[in-house]
């Protein structure tokens, strides 16, 4: 038999943590070696315990669990880490994903998708729980399209688009940049020719449509 996979459980609430770890070790795959309650005790055991896969909550006392995590790509820990939370907002799971983490699972999950992501990201690979991936792969394409545009903007032009798409017209923005009305003229075609757009509520879409500008 192979060596069980060694699992911290990190979450401030005892009951969830016994809970955890009654479902894992169940089939003797699965060891919970270590607790903590909150993140900072749990990089206090990292370093005195031998932790394959960290079981880390979002919301808890003295360190969160995208601290936690951001500490440990800082230190290149060897340790993966897999973020277990109530929190199926888009921004968090973007945040983790930013800064490094190797799997994603919601709480209300079933055990079976627990386990399969411990051990999927214990073999080197990443697991994000799978109703959260068309959100998350709609977003990055979001980001890297954003992205894109800003390479094709100057960033003057991206801050005459922004104005723009917010209704101000070229003797305003001129203003509120503090250059003349005929630079603003220039910029503004200049956009419509990079963005390939023919009007300024077409290049107001885009902007929105693309992230540049947020509507409320």
């Amino acid at each position: 038999m192979s060596k069980p996979i060694n699992v911290m459980i990190v979450d401030d609430h005892s009951i969830v943590r016994e809970g955890i770890k009654q479902i894992l070790e169940l089939d003797g795959d699965i060891k919970v070696s270590a607790e903590a309650g909150n993140g900072k005790e749990c990089v206090e055991k990292l370093d005195e315990r031998s932790t394959d896969v960290l079981l880390l909550d979002i919301n808890m006392p003295k360190m969160n669990g995208l601290q936690v995590l951001q500490y440990l790509k800082e230190k290149k820990s060897n340790v993966k880490v897999l973020i277990l939370t109530i929190h199926n907002e888009i921004e968090y799971l973007l945040r983790a994903v930013d800064i490094g983490v190797d799997g994603y699972v919601l709480k209300d999950s079933d055990s079976a998708v627990l386990k399969k992501a411990i051990f999927t990201i214990e073999g080197g690979d990443k697991f994000i729980q799978p109703e959260l991936t068309p959100m998350l792969r709609k977003r990055l394409d979001e980001k890297s399209s954003k992205a894109r545009i800003d390479d094709s903007l100057t960033k003057r032009e991206i801050e005459v688009l922004e104005l723009l798409a917010e209704g101000l017209f070229n003797k305003e923005i001129a203003y509120t940049l503090n250059i003349s009305e005929k630079t603003v003229k220039n910029h503004v075609s200049n956009i419509f020719k990079k963005i390939n757009v023919s009007d300024r509520t077409q290049a107001a879409v885009y902007a929105i449509k693309h992230n540049i500008v947020d509507i409320f």
